[in-house]
């Protein structure tokens, strides 16, 4: 597909990198085939092929339509196109890329951006969500139902494994996960604690980035970002050998440091080192696999739902249905187990009404054939999907926890 670049945006690095990925594109269509919104609503212009046009359209004519700003809103960001794309297409990279283009050629209108700053500047302020979630907990019977299904169903109040072994990774905290599903990275914590592992609890960074990135507010992203990796440095520099993310959203964007920050003269360099240095969860395990118990699931019935960030964003897919059918649980086949959940970062929060049908649609497949329980690998799936499901939905990791 060619392009030429209109006159504001040809010295742009960033628009001549969008331009090259947009070169790579051939038409084929096979995107259309895996795209969540283009199946839901079977319109050209929101599937990766048609948003690709719109991109195309504003970095060769500088300017835009609100039509075009709907549906590159519409986009989940899931990057199914990209697992199905055979020619390569970086298309994750380049709809960001035009997103934040757009935000500067025709600005949102005030009360649009007001909502989506509101929103991002909230869930970042993880002390604030932690004290609302603890005091919810404790009051739960008095909270209305929409509320309760969001919360965890307790605290953890076991202690956090020692730090007694040799090897040593970090898992990152501070972000809502900590709050929501607090028992998550303890549970990670027990298991890697029995491979020999001693995994190091953060709690004070914040955001990874995703949130700003998600919202537009790429600045905040990045401000985020080199926070991380401010405080991360001094453990790498001691040794660390891991960041290990048990929420895989928060996974992809760490993995995309070392991109996000390369202009960056003061932190491309340890930008790219954390990217390399980044494992989901799933990667120790497996590489850990032949410690784990066979018998640790006695054959309970397991529908998984992979998020999109795991198996489309960090390119891991099948690799946590390996290692919970290696423990022993009986996993159930799920129909297209490709497709995202609709939660989507914030997305379920700007686009209410997609969001609520893909989870429909996903929650139908997977309870097709009656699971004692479902897992998932990432925050925003296992929030979104527990308010609407028959049976409790969890982080996979719990399922392994030697401590349950």
């Amino acid at each position: 597909m060619d392009i030429t670049l209109a006159k504001p945006f040809a010295p742009l690095e960033e628009a001549q990198t969008a331009a090259e990925i947009i070169r790579n594109c051939v038409h084929c269509g096979f995107c259309t085939a895996t795209c969540p919104t283009y199946l839901l609503l079977g319109e050209e212009s929101d599937s990766p092929r048609g948003r690709i046009y719109l991109i195309r359209e504003l970095l060769e004519k500088g300017t835009a339509t609100v039509k075009s700003r709907t549906h590159l809103d519409r986009c989940l960001l899931c990057r199914a196109c990209e697992t199905t794309c055979p020619s390569g297409v970086q298309y994750g990279r380049l709809l960001e890329t035009g997103r934040k283009l757009l935000e500067q050629v025709m600005p949102r209108p005030a009360v649009n951006t007001l909502r989506r700053k509101t929103v991002a500047k909230t869930l970042v302020q993880t002390p604030i969500i932690d004290a609302l979630v603890k005091t919810g907990v404790r009051g739960r019977s008095l909270l209305p139902k929409a509320i309760r299904q969001q919360l965890p169903e307790n605290l953890p109040e076991d202690p956090w494994p020692a730090a007694r072994h040799n090897r040593k990774m970090l898992v990152p905290g501070g972000c809502v996960q900590s709050s929501l599903s607090p028992q998550t990275n303890l549970n990670a914590a027990r298991v890697l604690d029995s491979f020999g592992i001693s995994l190091l609890k953060e709690s004070k960074a914040g955001c990874c980035g995703a949130v700003g990135l998600h919202t537009s507010d790429h600045d905040m992203g990045l401000q985020h970002a080199r926070r991380r990796i401010d405080l991360w440095w001094p453990q790498i520099e001691d040794g660390l050998e891991a960041i290990v993310f048990t929420a895989s959203g928060c996974g992809v964007t760490i993995k995309d440091y070392g991109f996000l920050l390369k202009e960056d003269p003061e932190y491309s360099e340890k930008a790219a080192h954390v990217s390399g240095m980044a494992k989901d969860i799933s990667e120790i395990v497996a590489a850990n696999m032949h410690q784990l118990n066979p018998d640790t699931g006695c054959g309970r019935k397991i529908s998984f739902h992979p998020p999109c960030t795991l198996q489309h964003g960090l390119k891991l897919g099948g690799t946590v249905t390996k290692i919970l059918k290696s423990a022993g649980f009986d996993l159930l086949p799920v129909n297209d187990s490709h497709l995202c959940c609709g939660s989507a970062g914030t997305y379920s929060l700007f686009q209410p009404e997609i969001s609520n049908r893909l989870r429909s649609n996903k929650l139908k497949a997977l309870q097709q054939h009656a699971p004692e329980i479902i897992a998932t690998a990432n925050i925003g799936c296992q929030q979104h999907l527990k308010t609407r499901a028959d049976v409790s939905v969890v982080h996979w990791i719990e399922l392994l926890d030697p401590g349950q």
